[in-house]
Parts: structure tokens; sequence; C-alpha cells
């Protein structure tokens, strides 16, 4: 038995330059994310079964006896990419609802990361955290067609509080992609460099940060694939909207590391204000208005993490403003937390 456990994320700033149609094709350079994980986990338990048949457990159930039967479309692609199909029994949990929507905490790139690390361990196989990500990315990206970018893949096969940069290369042919018939991710994805850096900040520093942020349960849910799907088809028409936002990121990097925490709350108002115009589902009345609220009773700024349109808002708040900020929310969950600094790991093996 094999169970694995892969944090979920939360991206602070660069979101939307983590798309391929922009950081390939960028002035600056590169895209750039920041974000770390938090202590709520995706857990994949694998275990052999006695028949040859699949079993598959999540929200629902299945039985079948060909991995192409598989109605999970993430389990069933990480079973082909891996080359196991046949005798075996996929469990996955998570410390959030299981849900067909997303709530903004990256949960299906946790899941692709998750199950992938964990069926490659119970082939006996080790494998990176780069290529967890690179293949969690081919899956979704390639497999499921999704109009996504590539920071949560990368987030949560890492783990910890970091800042991604995203280099694109030039491309490489369709000759190069096909090698025997079969698609080669590798050759995919090679030509995408991410640098992962972690963001070192003095105790106090950091302490006082993470203190800051706050989480809320908005409480409507959202399918991220339409808001995902405008996005990415106006990047074009905002990229130098997308620039900003790199060198927003980098200018925040550089101020924290000064101490100058604060400038998370300004930056991410900013940011907020412009994200609400990259896709006409990112923001609604609900959401204005519970933002609206929170900078009155002390918030400095925020935002819906994820593709928007709901799930979870996350807060900046001094300290001594909390109070205030909280009663004035109680009508809405908060969601307490802590930073988990390790990525996609196996917990057990036997």
């Amino acid at each position: 038995m094999i169970i694995s456990e892969t944090p979920l994320r939360a991206s602070l700033f660069g979101g939307g330059s983590d798309f391929k149609k922009y950081f390939e094709n960028s002035d600056i350079g590169y895209g750039e994310t920041l974000s770390l994980t938090l202590d709520m986990h995706v857990y994949i338990t694998v275990n052999k079964k006695f028949d040859d048949q699949i079993r598959v457990v999540y929200k629902g159930s299945e039985l079948v006896d060909s991995v192409n039967d598989i109605k999970h479309n993430i389990i069933r692609e990480a079973l082909k990419l891996v080359g196991i199909d046949k005798g075996i029994e996929i469990i996955y949990m998570a410390d959030l609802p299981l849900s067909d929507v997303g709530v903004g905490f990256a949960s299906s790139s946790a899941l692709a990361v998750g199950v992938l690390n964990a069926l490659h361990t119970y082939k006996g196989e080790f494998v990176t955290n780069e290529i967890l990500a690179k293949e969690a990315c081919y899956i979704e990206i390639e497999c499921m067609k999704q109009n996504i970018g590539i920071q949560d893949q990368f987030a949560v096969a890492f783990g910890g509080f970091n800042r991604y940069k995203f280099f694109g290369g030039k491309g490489i042919s369709n000759d190069e992609i096909n090698y025997n018939g079969k698609k080669n991710i590798y050759k995919m994805f090679d030509d995408i460099q991410v640098s992962v850096t972690p963001l070192v900040l003095e105790n106090e520093i950091r302490k006082k940060l993470f203190n800051n942020i706050l989480l809320y349960y908005i409480g409507n849910s959202r399918d991220s694939k339409k808001i995902l799907k405008e996005q990415e088809d106006n990047i074009e028409k905002n990229r130098n909207l997308l620039d900003e936002f790199v060198r927003t990121s980098d200018r925040v990097c550089l101020e924290l590391q000064k101490g100058n925490v604060d400038i998370v709350g300004t930056e991410l108002d900013k940011t907020w204000n412009i994200k609400k115009t990259l896709s006409s589902g990112i923001s609604n009345e609900k959401i204005d208005a519970m933002y609206n609220q929170a900078k009155e009773n002390g918030a400095i700024g925020g935002k819906v993490l994820g593709a928007g349109g709901g799930g979870f808002m996350l807060l900046y708040c001094k300290e001594e403003s909390q109070k205030g900020l909280r009663t004035a929310m109680s009508e809405y969950k908060e969601v307490n937390f802590n930073i988990d600094n390790e990525g996609s790991r196996i917990i057990f093996a036997n």
C-alpha cells in the first residue's frame, strides 16, 4: 500500500502570467508567480487488487475491467501515463469537500501530482518534483485540454513559499513530439524551464506576513473552465496588464525582503481590481460586496483565489484590525491555516 500527501496552494501574485501563450512571447522574458502551500492536503491511497479489475473511489466509486473505462479523467490518464492497466485500487480523499467545481486551491493539480507520485512509487520508480509537475501539466493541459497555466502543478509538487519563474523556448515540432507513434511528454515540456526559488525572509517578517493573511469561504461554487478559457483567449489583448502582474511580483518579493510586509495588502488590492477586468466571470455582485465589506472594516487588500467567481477569498489585514474585521465578516466561514513547507510526498509505503 502507498499513500501520498500533496498540499493545496494559495497564489498571491502573478496569476495569468503562467500561461504558455503569455510567457513564451513575453517582452519581459518570463512569467512569474508568488504562491504558498497550505496545511490542507489531497491524499491518494494505492493498493494492489486481488483480481485484475481496477477500483477507483472518490466521491463516487468505479469498478472497471479496463483503464479506458474509468470515468475519472485525471486518474484514468495518470494510470495510462505510468503504464498500469489492471489489478489496482485507488482511493482519493481531501481535507476539502470533493467537488466537480473549483475552489481556488489547485485541488485538481494536487490530485494529478499526488496520484502520479503514488503510482510511480507503487511501481518502484523515483521521480523528481519537476517531473511530477510536468507530467501533471501533460495530463491537465494536453490530455484534458484544460485552458490553464502551469503554476499550480509546480506549486503543489514543490511546496513552500516560493517564487516561480516560467521561461519558454521556441517550441518543438510535431515530429519531435511524436516518437514511435507515442507522445513524448518530456519533449513536450522540455522547452519550458521553471525556476523555483524559496522566498527567504527573516523570522519576524515571515511571522508578521502570515499572521496578517486571512482566508474566508465565499460560499458560491463556480466552474472555472469558462473563466479560464476567456482569460486565455484575452491574453494578447491583456498582455500589458499581465506584464504589470510580473513586475508586481518582482516588486513585492524585493520589498518583503526589506521588511515592508504591508506591500502585500496594497498590491493585492491593486492587482485584484485589475484581474476583475480580465474575464467577465472573475467577480460578481456577491464577491464585490464581500470584498468592499472587508475593506471597510480593516482589510488593506485581498483577492479571490484561483480563477475567480467563487471559492475562497484571501484578505490581508493587520493584526490590530482583525478583531473588527472578524466581527464584520462573521456571516462568512473563516478557514484557519498554516504553511506547508513540503511538496507532494509519500507518507506510507508498505
